[in-house]
């Protein structure tokens, strides 16, 4: 039990700490970081071939994830976005970024809600409180992307995306959490070294 309760308070040490730096950004610099991370993205060569990508509607102090989300419509590709369906997360499709309403905690989500296999995707793009070099990812505690990443093949490319105050020296991590390929900030990508 004190190695569970050891973690916990790690993971909350963390949390609080980049949550803290995070909420000092100004709004413009917020803007400026989504709009040089969707160029970034871009640019990748995970998303050269890629049909569908699996993205996430940002919501508060996050960095903006709208301008991915429209470059991949912009580029034709297919794009899936994560909503709340009881315990889990699903994906659906999404046509425009006005298919996005408020819902579980107020995070946009497709306003239609068929879901849709995520598997289909061939890259991931993954929210986070905290990443590290070697791809370990801290969220917000729920464990929602935990298990949901866990059902997506891990050779599908998964990409983290936040700004580089995010970026810690260990993320601590439990048996269940999951891990990224990638982490692009907006300063640099991260290609996650060998565990």
């Amino acid at each position: 039990m004190g190695a569970v309760t050891d973690l916990v308070t790690r993971k909350a040490t963390v949390r609080r700490m980049v949550l803290a730096g995070r909420s000092r950004l100004t709004p413009a610099e917020r803007d400026a970081a989504g709009t040089t991370v969707a160029e970034r993205v871009a640019a990748l060569p995970e998303l050269a071939a890629a049909g569908a990508v699996l993205g996430f509607a940002s919501f508060g102090a996050e960095l903006p994830t709208d301008p991915v989300m429209s470059w991949v419509l912009g580029s034709g590709r297919r794009l899936l976005v994560p909503f709340v369906d009881g315990p889990a997360l699903r994906a659906a499709d999404v046509a425009t970024l006005d298919d996005l309403a408020p819902g579980y905690r107020g995070i946009r989500e497709p306003v239609e809600r068929t879901p849709v296999d995520a598997a289909v995707a061939s890259v991931v793009l993954v929210p986070g409180v905290a990443f590290d070099s070697t791809g370990r990812r801290l969220g917000y505690g729920g464990g929602f992307y935990d298990a949901f990443l866990a059902g997506i093949d891990g050779l599908v490319p998964r990409i983290g995306l936040c700004f580089d105050l995010q970026i810690v020296d260990e993320v601590p991590v439990g048996d269940h959490d999951e891990r990224v390929h990638l982490v692009v900030t907006e300063r640099r990508e991260i290609r996650a070294k060998k565990r």
